[in-house]
């Protein structure tokens, strides 16, 4: 954008409303044009983070998509194959406040480069790794987590910074939608390599040239610095009309506020905490259904006599494959039917945003826990409620990260973003899928071995996860009662 100035009309408040689709305004005759000349470049940028991002939840899910074959590979009980997903959450959670602070302050394009580089390098690399060395395939998941924390952390920031906030909900359901499809290619990529080669080994070595193709792309076309909007877009009232200050392009303005001060702040921030909180509810449902679902709809079938028990090194994976074929289909109608449902109803309400969620939520743990309920005697009926599950957490991703970003001021939305993800998943799908595990295995022991107890020990461990979605869905309800007040607070 050039340096300009430019008058807008300012619509009465009961115009106004909450989130991506707020106060519409009407442009005047002295608007600049120049936010709209770089919009099919700003759209060529959003595509390939949106690239990027698929590429990131392949790599996530990829350990999941042959599990069974990894398990026995490198003869894992329950509790420490859970292990493996909790090992990639603590790094990542743990390395997203740094590149938080980073990004807020230094240039993002060499954060986002850096961080595809060195994940799709590990992935690469532990696709090489013999039976006998399990703890260097934990550890190879930890630095994927570690890469994965820096693009996770940064790339929503940079198209929040690209689009005014008429079309910000639309991108951003647009890049989350890469979360559930992405998730759900990695099953099916994982288990049709798995599944061609007879070796589980080659379903690491595909993502890495896909990694390699998002750099390049990174390279040519995202600028050396994007524009952020801290400065840019804050809206001074001059006698009823609204005067929009643009900032230089390439100046880059740091915070004049410490790390501290920030978190400090956020933490006085109850619609920030209390969806936080919800989102790691989320996370926490999420994790555990990413990481043992296809184990324990493989159990369910053993029991009912459908498929014989696993004996042979590779496994039956079509479990596997169908389930990253609803977690696709059910993750983007679950982003859209979230994006559109906030769109239209916060119209009507501005506590709109947090009510879905907590719906949302109320209602997939109802749905995962029939389908728990009926596994044992009929497996179609446990996949339709697994997708009814699935696709109303998918309703929540978009909407939760909107709410983040017009409750938290712009040059705190990276940290935000970065706490955000420490906590969600420091309580959530950090230690959900050891937890599942270790629940089952314990089980396990105290009873007799058997491949009906193997089923049951899952199915019980499972329930804890219908919980934790109703504990959610409270939590959002709780974040309805301070959204209001908090958005003014952040306007101004």
């Amino acid at each position: 954008a050039h340096e300009s100035t430019g008058l807008q009309s300012q619509p009465p408040p009961e115009e106004q409303n909450y989130g991506a689709t707020a106060a519409r305004v009407r442009q005047g005759p002295f608007v600049s044009a120049s936010r709209n000349a770089p919009a099919k470049r700003d759209y060529l940028i959003a595509a390939v983070l949106c690239y990027a991002n698929l590429i990131n939840f392949m790599d996530w899910f990829l350990v999941a998509g042959v599990l069974l074959d990894i398990q026995k590979y490198f003869k894992l009980s329950d509790g420490n194959t859970g292990l493996l997903q909790t090992v990639f959450i603590l790094c990542y959670m743990l390395a997203a406040p740094i590149f938080g602070y980073l990004s807020d302050r230094y240039n993002r394009k060499i954060i986002l480069g850096a961080g595809i580089f060195f994940w799709s390098g590990v992935t690469l690399g532990s696709s090489f790794i013999n039976e006998m060395y399990y703890w260097i395939f934990f550890l190879s998941r930890g630095l994927v987590g570690i890469g994965t924390a820096s693009y996770s952390t940064v790339a929503p920031t940079i198209i929040a910074d690209l689009f005014e906030e008429g079309k910000r909900t639309t991108m951003l359901s647009v890049f989350y939608i890469f979360i559930p499809v992405g998730s759900g290619l990695g099953y099916v990529l994982a288990a049709g390599m798995a599944d061609v080669t007879r070796d589980w080994h080659w379903a690491f070595r595909v993502t890495p040239c896909m990694g390699g193709l998002a750099l390049v792309l990174l390279i040519l076309l995202v600028p050396h610095r994007t524009q952020r909007r801290t400065a840019a877009h804050r809206a001074l009232s001059i006698s009823g009309t609204i005067r929009v200050a643009a900032e230089k392009p390439g100046v880059h303005r740091t915070p004049n506020t410490t790390w501290c001060q920030d978190v400090i702040s956020l933490g006085k921030n109850w619609s920030f905490v209390w969806s936080s909180l919800g989102l790691t509810a989320m996370a926490f449902v999420t994790g555990a259904l990413g990481m043992w679902v296809p184990v324990f709809l493989y159990r369910a079938q053993v029991v009912q006599g459908l498929v014989p028990p696993c004996l042979r090194e590779s496994c039956n994976l079509s479990n596997s494959l169908i389930f990253g074929g609803i977690t696709v289909g059910t993750g983007i109608l679950g982003v859209i039917a979230g994006a559109e449902a906030a769109r239209r109803l916060r119209k009507i309400n501005n506590k709109a945003d947090p009510l879905i969620c907590a719906t949302s939520m109320f209602v997939s743990a109802l749905c995962l826990y029939i389908a728990l309920m009926v596994a044992q005697t009929n497996i179609l009926s446990t996949f339709i409620f697994i997708a009814f599950g699935e696709l109303f957490l998918s309703v929540n991703w978009a909407v939760v990260t909107d709410i983040l970003l017009y409750v938290v001021t712009p040059r705190r939305q990276s940290t935000a973003i970065a706490l955000q993800i420490l906590v969600s998943h420091l309580l959530g799908d950090a230690g959900s899928p050891y937890l599942i595990g270790t629940i089952s295995r314990a089980i396990q022991q105290k009873n007799a071995h058997s491949l009906q107890w193997s089923f049951w020990s899952m199915q019980y461990s499972f329930i804890l996860c219908s919980f934790v979605g109703v504990c959610g869905g409270a939590f959002f309800l709780l974040t309805s009662f301070y959204i209001e007040e908090d958005r003014k607070e952040a306007q101004q």
